[in-house]
């Protein structure tokens, strides 16, 4: 079983995040960390007024840590706490900027922190467009380290449907980067997507 860390930040996107740890929480132990503005927006977007217990309550999984962001002696705050990956989705661009540049003041920071020297996977999943040059500069200089910047970019060769065939998509691409196997969009090539050209 993996072990992941999962960040949902203060961006637009908490969908993807709450639904990513849904799928997550199928295969892997996974330890959360939902940032203090994060809260505000997952009761705007979903409805879910959260709190610490209600998050427990709503993914009901005995692999699921949840994190306080202001614990920095929490397990997932060290380097020997052994991870296999990070993936902060949504990312904020505050966020990207205190990953970027080792501003490690909140355990989300932290734990990309300690990700990075590790040398493990990390993957961001940035919030809406437009990004500024300042936004950019910070995504190249993370790509650069190795992280993956996974963009909430959606398809549409699967033909979605629904905001759900959307939603999964983008987090089918990220469990695509942490090799956990998912059905959760039609793949390109597949019979249910395009025909093949007879010779």
């Amino acid at each position: 079983m993996k072990r992941i860390v999962a960040a949902i930040t203060g961006a637009s996107g908490a969908i993807l995040g709450i639904r990513a740890v849904t799928e997550l929480l199928k295969t892997s132990e996974v330890h959360l960390v939902i940032s203090q503005s994060a809260f505000s927006i997952i009761a705007h977007e979903t409805g879910h007024a959260w709190g610490a217990a209600p998050v427990r309550d709503y993914f009901k999984s005995s692999r699921l840590y949840y994190h306080d962001e202001g614990d920095l002696e929490s397990p997932i705050a060290s380097g020997s706490f052994r991870t296999d990956a990070m993936a902060v989705v949504p990312c904020s661009m505050k966020t990207l900027s205190a990953i970027a540049n080792g501003y490690a003041s909140n355990l989300t920071a932290r734990a990309a922190d300690v990700t990075i020297k590790e040398g493990r996977k990390l993957i961001i999943c940035p919030r809406e467009m437009p990004f500024s040059a300042i936004h950019l500069e910070n995504m190249l200089k993370l790509a650069r380290l190795g992280v993956v910047v996974a963009p909430p970019v959606p398809a549409f060769y699967h033909r979605p449907e629904t905001i759900d065939d959307a939603v999964d998509f983008i987090v089918g691409k990220i469990l695509d980067q942490l090799n956990i196997e998912h059905n959760l969009f039609k793949r390109w090539g597949s019979t249910d997507v395009t025909s093949a050209i007879p010779l």
